[in-house]
C-alpha cells in the first residue's frame, strides 16, 4: 500500500530472492476481493512465474469468485510459509508475502495452456505431467485461468531466536 510502512521493520523481508522463494515454495494463496463494499476471501492453489511476476490460478466457469472479479479485478493476496510453533517462546515462526495486483482472465489458448502446465509441474510428479497433457487440451475451453500481475509486494517474517 502506498504511503504505508511496516511497524516492525526488523521483521520485514526486503530481499527479493527471499520474497520469491516464499512465492515459489508454497501451495496456497489467499486472495481478498471486494464488490459493492462487501469483502470476499478465497484460498486456492496457485503457480508463480517469477519471469513475469505473476500468479496463476484456475477455477470453474461460474461462481462467487468470478462475480467479484468481474465487478472489481483488483485483489490483495497473501502467501504464508508456516514454520511452526516455537515451544517455550509463545510464538509462531513464519514467512509471509503480501501483494496487490489485478486479475486478468486469460482467453488465449496458448496462455491458458502454459499456465495450466505451470500449475501441473508444481503439483504433479513429472511422469504425470506428460500423461495429463491430453486432459489439459480437453479442459482448455471449459476452465477459467486467472493471471495476477503482482504490483506491490512486501514480506514479513518471524523466525526462532538463536540463543
Amino acid at each position: 500500500m502506498p504511503g504505508h510502512h511496516m511497524r516492525r521493520q526488523d521483521k520485514a523481508i526486503t530481499d527479493p530472492g527471499e520474497l520469491e522463494a516464499v512465492l515459489l515454495g508454497q501451495k496456497l494463496v489467499t486472495l481478498a476481493m471486494c464488490m459493492d463494499g462487501e469483502p470476499y476471501l478465497v484460498t486456492m492453489d496457485y503457480g508463480y512465474d517469477p519471469e513475469v511476476r505473476a500468479i496463476y490460478f484456475h477455477c470453474a466457469s461460474e461462481g462467487k469468485k468470478l462475480e467479484f472479479l468481474g465487478a472489481n479485478p483488483r485483489v490483495w493476496g497473501q502467501v504464508v510459509e508456516d514454520l511452526g510453533y516455537i515451544a517455550g517462546e509463545c510464538d509462531h515462526a513464519y514467512r509471509s508475502v503480501h501483494f496487490s495486483g489485478r486479475v486478468e482472465l486469460l482467453d488465449v489458448p496458448n496462455e491458458k495452456r502454459a499456465a495450466l502446465h505451470l500449475l501441473m509441474r508444481k503439483f504433479e510428479p513429472e511422469a504425470n505431467v506428460a500423461k495429463r497433457t491430453e486432459s489439459v487440451e480437453r479442459s482448455l475451453a471449459k476452465v477459467v485461468v486467472g493471471k495476477i500481475r503482482i504490483k506491490d509486494v512486501s514480506g514479513k517474517k518471524s523466525v526462532p531466536s538463536t540463543k
